[in-house]
């Protein structure tokens, strides 16, 4: 998680300044992110699950990574064969930590946003067919605020990818009826559940 550490991300110690990446072209990079900030990438193992749910819808998406904190999930989907990624957060510590990542590992598929979300996702104008959602745990209540932004402005593709991520102990917030739930895994504190979209007609 970013901005609020969390008893499932305590093995990530106070000293952890990096992440490593876990799989495709870059795999075992290892990025730092700012030292003494409160930005807590998801661990190795919840990534890991992640992207074998994904592993059909990754392969040259437009992926948009919103809350992204480190980045270490839209770089993960970049190593991976995600054709773009849009990471958008209100924190300048981690947009400018994601600018590097992306000089660092000489790529131009990145494009890094400022903004408090969900009104940010009005300055976007793509379609996505993969997309991470991982708010700070107190505002889990976004969720539901940022899918419904996405769907209004026609940002994405029918049967878009969408994950989410919020602590275990709150239920997951009420979704969107186009927003179907196909996985769900409780890691710890941490509970990660993948959404695939569907027009409605």
């Amino acid at each position: 998680m970013k901005r609020q550490r969390s008893p499932a991300k305590s093995q990530q110690s106070q000293q952890a300044s990096q992440f490593r990446i876990i799989g495709g072209q870059w795999r075992s990079r290892k990025l730092a992110f700012p030292a003494n900030s409160d930005l807590r990438p998801t661990p190795d193992r919840v990534r890991e699950t992640l992207f074998n749910w994904l592993q059909d819808d990754v392969h040259q998406a437009n992926a948009l990574d919103l809350f992204c904190g480190s980045g270490a999930i839209g770089l993960e989907a970049l190593s991976r064969g995600a054709a773009t990624c849009d990471f958008v957060d209100a924190a300048a510590n981690a947009t400018r930590a994601i600018h590097t990542h992306l000089q660092t590992l000489g790529t131009s598929q990145g494009k890094v946003h400022s903004g408090t979300l969900p009104s940010a996702l009005s300055g976007l104008d793509a379609c996505f067919n993969l997309v991470f959602i991982d708010p700070p745990y107190a505002l889990a209540h976004l969720i539901p605020e940022c899918l419904a932004a996405l769907q209004a402005s026609d940002s994405l593709a029918d049967n878009a990818a969408v994950y989410i991520e919020c602590a275990a102990a709150t239920p997951l917030p009420a979704l969107p009826p186009a927003f179907q739930i196909h996985r769900h895994k409780t890691f710890g504190q941490v509970q990660s559940c993948l959404l695939y979209f569907h027009v409605e007609r």
